[in-house]
């Protein structure tokens, strides 16, 4: 499925196409491709037990050759594509072309999800959906790779990247407002991981010009209730003439809780 956009003030930022807008947009095709594949006019989602289900992202990876060539008015094409590689378990491509140059790619490993008890987002666990339909594919190289990483920076492997130096950054709390990083099914949005990470980064360098994502990777593996403080630190670094690159875990404070890990690289725009 192809979508076309003129870049205005909701998808720009500072360096260029908004990141943040563009994990939202894909997220929100990722989820109108899931009723289409289920072929259902709405997504309206239930469990084996009547209750309401989500597609949670696992994980996503980001890749661009520069999202700050893109500027006010440019046209470009969102292209994507889905595909079932388990029985709750789904697996989506989006394309960024403008003309003929391809400026990004995401991808983006979904499963649904329920919660355990009404409003508690600590109980939210895989759920059981009998119901959907169409076939299941093996898993794509990149959703496998995805997994992988998932599995070893959640267990704290530190040969998973190791170019990275030990980071002493303090960490960077955060409380998470309803108003603005929660989605209407009540979720910590998925979205709000990266701008979290992004807004901790600025505290720890904010005297520089900001620089450009090339590629970001963030891993869920849990979420948390209005109220939680999110502890944000980063784990590795490193750091050259063209750029920077860092691990950073998200933790929900009230119990330590790791919920997710994200990696960044970006390169310097002026230097």
């Amino acid at each position: 499925m192809i979508h076309r956009y003129r870049a205005g003030m909701p998808q720009l930022s500072y360096t260029g196409l908004s990141e943040n807008w563009l994990l939202k947009e894909c997220g929100h095709r990722h989820w109108e491709a899931l009723a289409a594949h289920a072929s259902r006019a709405q997504t309206d989602f239930r469990d084996d037990n009547g209750s309401r289900s989500y597609a949670a992202f696992t994980a996503i990876r980001l890749q661009t050759s520069g999202l700050d060539s893109i500027s006010e008015d440019d046209a470009f094409d969102l292209h994507s594509a889905l595909c079932r590689t388990g029985p709750v378990r789904h697996f989506s491509t989006h394309r960024i072309v403008r003309g003929d140059a391809q400026i990004a790619e995401l991808s983006m490993s979904s499963a649904f999800v329920t919660r355990g008890e009404a409003r508690s987002n600590r109980s939210v666990a895989r759920a059981a959906l009998a119901e959907l339909t169409g076939e299941i594919v093996p898993m794509p190289e990149r959703a496998l790779h995805l997994a992988k990483m998932s599995r070893r920076l959640r267990g704290a492997d530190r040969a998973a990247l190791p170019d990275l130096a030990h980071a002493a950054n303090e960490p960077v709390e955060f409380l998470p407002c309803p108003n603005s990083d929660f989605n209407g099914a009540d979720l910590l949005y998925f979205a709000s991981f990266q701008a979290f990470v992004d807004r901790a980064e600025w505290q720890w360098r904010r005297d520089d010009e900001p620089p450009v994502v090339t590629s970001r990777s963030l891993f869920y593996y849990g979420n948390v209730d209005v109220g939680d403080v999110l502890s944000v630190r980063m784990i590795g670094r490193f750091e050259d003439e063209q750029g920077i690159r860092h691990w950073t875990e998200v933790r929900r404070k009230s119990d330590g809780m790791k919920i997710a890990d994200v990696t960044t690289e970006k390169r310097w725009r002026r230097r």
